[in-house]
């Protein structure tokens, strides 16, 4: 049984990691900081340590140094992002950005397990990691038992192996990001780092930035040079979010990228050349926004050489269930109620309903109706489900639904008409002069919901003023 150490000084975070990893068959131990970890226990006679990068004391990094023969796995937030690509040059095998799903958690550690060779003097039982392409496999990463996933699969085990360009597509929540995940593993990178950028949550001003590193003075508060999220992931997989949402000018540096190979810090004049393979995602008609120019036409050929399309949940006939009884299992056994069942009307309600939020809802659903559970059955009335289909008291700006449940709720509510309204009247009147980041605070949504809203009202977004 493979044996991992937890340095966390957060308690919350440090039992909910503790307490996923023993559900999953892992031995555990924690601590709350590098000494204390060094104090109780020997950190270099484990198979694996999963460290917070900031931490009272010394850094997590440290104990990349401290254990130089057991990987490290840093945890950080999305803020500290920066951060845990410099750790990543320290030597750490992979870092998760907070917050994460369990199964990104799962998968990570799994690959992290399954590339590891096998070390005398750690955990004696090694079988589970000798099998790297099976643990890789995307059934194991993602749950998925109708013809339309299994589709899926097998795409995803042709492509893997290759170096060919990928783009997934899929509404939100349906799990694109565990698709990518899913060639990563299966591909011959698998030893090397996976980049995950979401890039509609990094800042206009701070997209290149991010993405190919600065050099010191190149823009006001580039007080040092910073290594970009693509080189970070060079010899490994760069996977973009959303990339729909990518600024003229980085569609047109990311171009470079993907026909030379090469990148160019901001403020440099010398090219760096980067072995990178490129998974990109979006839920958006990048064809469609080809020809209004908000993205570029030879970009988009260069991204979708091959395309993988994840099914809505409400297109997967029988594994509604099937997820839904993995999330309660996993939710019972994290509350301590390891005995819930659902209810035969709670089942129906949940095939009946059209999951909008597809399997991000549903696992949101399960988790509510398990904190609000006093017995051991789920019933309809925890899912809470059937009101969300015309609910007039809640406010748009604070829902991400899809354009067919909001043609249907506008039929009725005159609140949420005049909710519309003004959002269109606001975004109009004021994008002449403001960002998307400005407009969404102002609105008080992210700019993902921004930029969905958008899509749904069919309000363009302004074009690029000469980047």
């Amino acid at each position: 049984m493979p044996r991992i150490l937890i340095v966390e000084d957060e308690d919350i975070i440090r039992s909910a990691v503790r307490k996923l990893l023993q559900h999953a068959g892992y031995e555990v131990s924690d601590a709350g900081s590098v000494e204390e970890a060094e104090q109780n226990f020997e950190p270099e006679h484990f198979d694996l340590i999963i460290s917070d990068l900031r931490l009272p004391g010394a850094a997590g990094t440290e104990l990349i140094n401290r254990a130089p023969n057991t990987p490290v796995l840093i945890m950080t937030s999305y803020a500290s992002l920066r951060s845990a690509v410099d750790s990543m040059k320290m030597g750490a095998v992979e870092y998760i950005a907070k917050p994460f799903d369990h199964d990104e958690m799962l998968a990570a550690v799994e690959n992290i397990l399954a590339r590891q060779p096998s070390t005398p003097g750690k955990s004696d039982n090694q079988g589970s990691s000798s099998s790297a392409p099976e643990d890789g496999d995307p059934a194991n990463v993602m749950f998925g038992q109708c013809d339309a996933m299994e589709r899926v699969f097998t795409l995803i085990r042709k492509v893997a192996p290759t170096e060919t360009t990928v783009l997934i597509r899929g509404e939100s929540g349906t799990g694109k990001e565990l698709a990518a995940r899913a060639l990563h593993l299966l591909s011959p990178r698998a030893s090397k780092p996976l980049i995950s950028v979401n890039c509609a949550a990094i800042p206009e001003s701070l997209i290149e930035s991010e993405l190919f590193g600065h050099e010191k003075g190149a823009f006001t508060g580039a007080v040092s040079a910073r290594t970009g999220l693509i080189e970070a992931a060079d010899g490994g997989s760069l996977f973009l979010d959303e990339i729909g949402e990518l600024p003229a000018e980085a569609q047109a540096r990311l171009l470079r990228v993907l026909q030379e190979s090469e990148i160019r810090k901001v403020g440099s004049t010398q090219s760096r050349k980067v072995n990178v393979r490129m998974i990109a995602a979006t839920h958006r008609n990048l064809k469609a926004m080809t020809r209004t120019g908000e993205f570029r036409e030879d970009l988009y050929y260069r991204l979708n050489v091959m395309q993988i399309r994840i099914p809505p949940l409400r297109e997967r006939q029988g594994d509604t269930l099937g997820l839904a009884r993995r999330f309660l299992t996993r939710q019972g056994e994290k509350m301590g109620k390891p005995n819930l069942n659902f209810s035969p009307e709670a089942m129906r309600v949940l095939e009946r309903h059209r999951w909008p939020g597809n399997v991000r809802e549903l696992e949101n659903a399960i988790e509510r109706a398990t904190i609000l559970c006093d017995g051991d059955v789920i019933t309809p009335a925890l899912l809470d489900l059937d009101s969300e289909v015309g609910d007039e008291h809640i406010p748009e700006t604070l829902v991400e639904g899809n354009n067919e449940q909001s043609r249907a709720s506008d039929v009725d509510s005159s609140n949420d008409l005049s909710l519309e309204d003004y959002f269109q009247h606001f975004v109009l009147e004021n994008q002449d002069r403001m960002s998307e980041t400005e407009l969404a605070q102002k609105l008080g949504i992210s700019r993902k919901s921004l930029w969905e809203r958008r899509q749904r009202l069919g309000i363009p977004r302004k074009k690029s003023s000469g980047n």
